[in-house]
């Protein structure tokens, strides 16, 4: 096998949530701003700092009224999660090849339970890296390093599967192979141009792994 361990981003990578997340930006910045924001502008940071970080882009002095606003709207959204398309295969044919597998996320342990109680995901994956678990988040490497710390593993041996810049950024600074996925939904293909090759369909990654 090429990678021997494969570390995954969460959000439009391996659970298709991008609308959710879309949805939830949108209900916060109306309620809490009374304010159009683009969408574009809403999801621009996603998958890379934190959403305190997030919001305080958009309005520093109602950062608490803005991340609650939009947890209190996207909890609730989770009972209608999927998976991208594909994804369960891969998961399910890397693990049966005897792989290590994690998950390195900008989203808290919290969100991440609520996806793992509706969707058949969490037996795959050896280690689960959230926004809680290092001081630094994507683009530093610092989330990748601890993932490969905790897994014994060296980074020749790991690719890293992301749909946003952040996660190409952190991947390349890790030292791991950056392999950026097309089907998130939350930044364009154009976004990625750290990517060391892109993917376009599940068939597609797991040719390149």
């Amino acid at each position: 096998m090429r990678f021997p361990v494969v570390l995954f981003d969460f959000d439009g990578t391996v659970v298709d949530s991008g609308s959710m997340i879309l949805a939830s930006f949108r209900h916060a910045t109306r309620t809490v701003l009374d304010r159009e924001i683009p969408d574009e502008q809403l999801l621009a940071a996603v998958g890379g700092s934190t959403l305190h970080a997030q919001m305080r882009a958009l309005d520093a002095d109602r950062v608490e009224e803005l991340v609650h606003s939009y947890r209190e709207h996207n909890e609730p959204l989770h009972a209608g999660l999927e998976c991208c398309a594909g994804m369960l295969d891969v998961l399910e044919r890397l693990h049966d090849e005897g792989r290590q597998l994690g998950i390195v996320t900008a989203k808290r342990r919290r969100t991440i339970e609520l996806a793992f109680a509706r969707l058949p995901l969490e037996r795959y994956f050896e280690v689960v890296v959230t926004s809680e678990a290092t001081e630094r988040h994507k683009p530093d490497p610092e989330p990748i390093l601890h993932a490969l710390k905790l897994l014994g593993a060296r980074a020749e041996d790991a690719a890293y599967v992301g749909d946003s810049p952040f996660d190409m950024q952190c991947a390349r600074r890790a030292g791991v192979y950056a392999v950026g996925v097309t089907w998130g939904g939350i930044h364009r293909r154009e976004a990625l141009p750290d990517a060391d090759v892109l993917v376009d369909d599940a068939e597609e990654l797991l040719g390149v792994l």
